[in-house]
């Protein structure tokens, strides 16, 4: 017997129980034992586990963090204590980021274990047993009450009202209800199999027996957890240019180190000078503070993102919201709220519309644009006490929010009558319950008896069809009147038009009689009055469509991929304006997806928006195929169907309220409020973020292109050293420290949602970066090389001292070269727009980081004691100002390059 050989589906219940070696008073001891020994128990296999030390030392395989490493010790051995200790503490803030992050993301194989139920009632050997849900297998015969949790996949043998919730599987906003007839055809979606139960869905109503047939790993909770095992983690975009920049930076600097340093040594300086001027020009060169201006980029952004609920699992996630170029969303709980709502009546030939979504009694129901209630509107009285009577559900406050108890359509009918004016408590105890008939799939209504001020009321809700075949009077304002064939034709085309709006339809009637009958559908359930049709939705967010437009505009493609029926998903896309009111959108199933190619999927995925009753599989191999055209795919979702896919998404986004613990885990950001809207702050964000990493790459890179070019070009030329080690170092130290970190925090642009997506690809160095660099560089070189050359060939203070004018000169080039970084840094607060549009004083810590930069180096070279450890000395006014002066002229070159820039040059 092989678990997955057969659809079950197909097969009748008595096939079923053959093919699994099982009997009508289910599965003996010794049977049990076997299939225990050769299936294993009905539990999800343990993830792989990776020791934790093995997970923190993973931390230092990055280029950039080994180089960085390399730079401690160094400068450990150079006495540079305090430079060390900070890119220390940045490596051991890395590791430990990135070593949570790790065991974080584990936990989702274990969530997604213990949704499993703890116990089930079986039969064995003719007696109904409850025992651990981890013994079931395969042939055993589940017994399913109303609340039970489903402990494995089975086949429905017997259904008495059976109702099961199986929107953690398949994303299904309403329950399903299950019946035992087998199904024609082995091409059908998992949300379309009605004689199956799955493993970890709820019975949410009635009761019935389902053949066991698939546990553990087979099953589909065991399926989608293989998946989720099996899809590879992913670096995020700004985590592969990162690794890019480090490898390129520490490539090129060593080399230039080591060739200056032999060079040096050829030219007749010692190993040890050289060794050490080497080393220091490679600190300098290597981004020390590139991590943790990263680090401090995407902690602004995750707190700034968390003030809009949106809680970011993973920093690098936030930057990769901004380069997003297609969302993939579910449709149930993210752009809808998975509250079914009351949207028409037609009632007395007249359609009236209800405002208000969701299990909150705020709305009303309106009659054009003004509201009717039900003390002036008789047939929207009696609607609403049916909606009230005829209903099992139950509606409570908790936390300020509206829970509901029961069956989603029941509660949406009790929210209806609230919105006509009825209160419950009140019909209730006017029509106290006598007794009901349940609702059975061969009737197709349910009928509850109620005691009435005058004889006894029955009051029924079903499917519209049925009770018009059994009515014979039609309630109107004037009161009942006969049913005509006109009538029943206007209802039954409203019914057909309400649910090509993807609307779910009930029909409402009533029956008043003189006595308590037999509770039997023949002597109730005819000679009905009818009342009404009412059509149900589970309504889209309020805010949907808002974000929708958001997300064209700021040049995002949407895609709903959803396990809910075509007909929803079309009628949702229509109303959050992911397409035209007019438009016939075309909507792909999961079995027409499973047939296509990945050629025709790829060719598919340019022409369709909607994807229904799609499967997990289905999900992640859409997911794969915009990966492969080169798409940013963030993926949106709540139940453990949307697992797989969340995971190999470049981006997984979980729905915090209504989301299962699984894809809380999976997922590399959570929306705290459920609202697809935070999406768009997401993006803006993602997209703020990367502006500012790239802000301070600028500034780092062109500065410190201009220090090795002066630094390396003197020696070459076989000039003395401009700078020596230690001001190297205080040169990186002072402008990569406090500016940098600044840079980071930038404000926004103000066109920042107003462009299009960066291509995935791009590199941080665009043709303006590159630009930018080229002229920052190159004037830095030329004005720190003239500095040099004027004081020290020139020697305008007529020094007699060899050693005190060469002094002099580097004090001279250390001022200058942070004077110059320090205006630069107002420079790079953008690429493309003037400093004097996006504002010089907006970036308030960069001011104040500048100040304090400009104290240090103050005091650095003009108190003594701290001149003598920096080998600087004192300067007077004048050559503060020049060194000023020449500093500022870096404003009119960047300037007159952006300006050239933004007109395409």
């Amino acid at each position: 017997m092989n678990q997955e050989s057969a659809p079950f589906y197909t097969l009748s219940a008595e096939q079923a129980r053959q093919a699994l070696d099982s009997q009508a008073g289910g599965l003996g001891a010794g049977q049990v034992q076997e299939r225990l020994e050769r299936c294993g128990h009905n539990e999800l296999a343990p993830p792989a586990r990776v020791s934790p030390l093995k997970i923190f030392l993973r931390q230092f395989e990055n280029i950039l963090i080994i180089i960085l490493m390399v730079a401690t010790a160094l400068s450990f051995a150079l006495g540079e204590y305090l430079d060390a200790v900070v890119i220390f503490a940045i490596l051991v803030a890395c590791a430990i980021l990135g070593f949570y992050q790790e065991v974080k993301a584990e936990r989702a194989a274990q969530a997604l274990r213990q949704m499993a139920a703890p116990v089930a009632a079986v039969l064995r050997e003719g007696e109904e047993k409850v025992i651990p849900a981890r013994e079931v297998v395969p042939g055993d015969i589940l017994v399913l009450h109303t609340g039970d949790k489903v402990a494995a996949d089975g086949r429905v043998l017997t259904a008495i009202n059976l109702m099961a919730d199986e929107s953690v599987l398949t994303g299904e906003s309403t329950p399903v209800a299950k019946d035992p007839a087998p199904l024609p055809s082995r091409d059908i979606a998992l949300g379309d199999q009605a004689c199956m139960v799955f493993g970890g869905t709820v019975v949410t109503y009635g009761r019935g027996q389902a053949l066991v047939t698939a546990t553990g790993m087979a099953a589909e909770f065991g399926r989608i957890a293989g998946l989720l095992a099996a899809v590879p983690e992913e670096h995020t975009p700004l985590e592969r240019r990162m690794h890019t920049i480090g490898r390129v930076l520490s490539i090129t600097c060593l080399g230039v180190a080591a060739g200056a340093s032999v060079l040096g040594v050829l030219r007749g300086h010692s190993w040890l000078e050289m060794v050490i001027w080497g080393i220091s020009l490679a600190v300098a060169a290597v981004p020390e503070a590139l991590p943790a201006v990263v680090t401090g980029a995407l902690a602004i952004g995750t707190s700034r993102m968390a003030k809009r609920h949106a809680i970011v699992k993973r920093l690098p996630a936030v930057e990769t919201m901004g380069c997003t170029t297609v969302i993939c969303t579910d449709k149930t709980g993210t752009l809808t709220k998975n509250e079914m709502t009351a949207r028409i009546l037609f009632l007395d030939g007249q359609t009236l519309e209800v405002s208000g979504s969701g299990y909150a009694p705020e709305g009303a129901v309106l009659e054009g644009e003004a509201p009717v209630s039900a003390a002036a509107h008789p047939v929207l009285r009696a609607a609403g006490r049916l909606a009230l009577l005829c209903n099992d559900a139950f509606l409570y406050e908790e936390g300020g929010a509206w829970k509901l108890r029961g069956d989603p359509t029941e509660g949406a009918l009790l929210v209806l009558a609230r919105k006509a004016g009825l209160d419950p408590g009140t019909v209730g105890e006017e029509f106290p319950r006598l007794n009901e008939i349940p609702f059975t799939a061969e009737r197709k209504m349910m009928t509850t008896l109620h005691q009435a001020p005058a004889g006894v009321w029955a009051a029924l809700k079903g499917a519209p069809e049925a009770l018009l075949s059994r009515s014979s009077r039609i309630l109107s304002r004037e009161g009942e009147r006969p049913l005509g064939d006109g009538d029943r034709a206007a209802i039954l085309t409203h019914a057909e038009a309400m649910a090509g709006q993807a609307l779910r339809v009930l029909g409402l009637a009533y029956r008043s009689l003189d006595a308590l009958p037999a509770p039997e559908p023949a002597a109730v359930e005819m000679d009905l009055v009818w009342v009404g049709l009412v059509g149900l939705m589970d309504p889209p967010r309020p805010e949907a469509r808002a974000a929708v437009g958001s997300c064209r505009e700021a040049g995002i493609r949407v895609i709903i991929v959803t396990g809910d029926h075509p007909h929803t998903s079309r009628a949702i896309a229509r109303e959050v304006g992911l397409v035209g009111p007019e438009d016939e959108a075309r909507v792909v199933t999961g079995p027409e997806l499973h047939r296509l190619s990945d050629a025709e999927l790829g060719q598919t995925l340019a022409q369709v928006q909607v994807f229904a009753r799609v499967a997990p599989e289905h999900k992640l191999r859409i997911v794969n195929a915009l990966q492969a055209q080169g798409e940013v795919v963030a993926m949106t979702g709540d139940g453990v169907n949307d697992a797989p896919a969340l995971k190999k998404a470049d981006i997984g986004v979980a729905m915090g309220l209504t989301g299962t613990e699984v894809t809380k885990e999976t997922a590399a950001m959570i929306l705290a409020d459920d609202n697809f809207a935070s999406l768009v702050a997401a993006v803006e964000e993602g997209r703020a973020i990367f502006d500012n990493i790239k802000k301070y790459l600028v500034f780092l890179l062109s500065c410190n292109l201009a220090e090795i070019f002066v630094l390396t070009g003197a020696f070459f030329l076989g000039m003395p050293l401009p700078l020596i080690a230690i001001q190297i170092l205080m040169v990186n130290l002072t402008t990569d420290g406090l500016p940098a970190l600044a840079l980071g925090v930038d404000p926004k642009a103000p066109d920042i949602m107003r462009r299009p997506p960066r291509p995935p690809r791009e590199s941080v160095f665009s043709r303006g970066v590159n630009v930018l660099l080229a002229v920052i560089s190159l004037h830095l070189t030329l004005l720190l090389g003239g500095v040099f050359t004027y004081f020290y060939y020139w020697n305008p203070r007529g020094l007699a001292d060899p050693q005190a004018v060469l002094l002099l000169a580097q004090t001279m080039i250390f001022v200058t070269i942070v004077l110059a970084e320090m205006v630069n840094a107002f420079n790079c607060r953008s690429d493309t727009h003037s400093l004097f549009t996006v504002g010089p004083w907006r970036n308030r810590f960069l001011v104040v980081a500048v100040v304090i930069s400009i104290l240090i180096t103050v005091t650095i070279v003009q108190w003594e004691p701290l001149a003598r450890v920096f080998h600087t000395m004192p300067l007077t006014g004048r050559e503060w100002l020049l060194a000023l002066g020449l500093s500022l002229t870096i404003l009119p070159v960047v300037e007159a390059a952006k300006w050239w820039l933004r007109r395409g040059g």
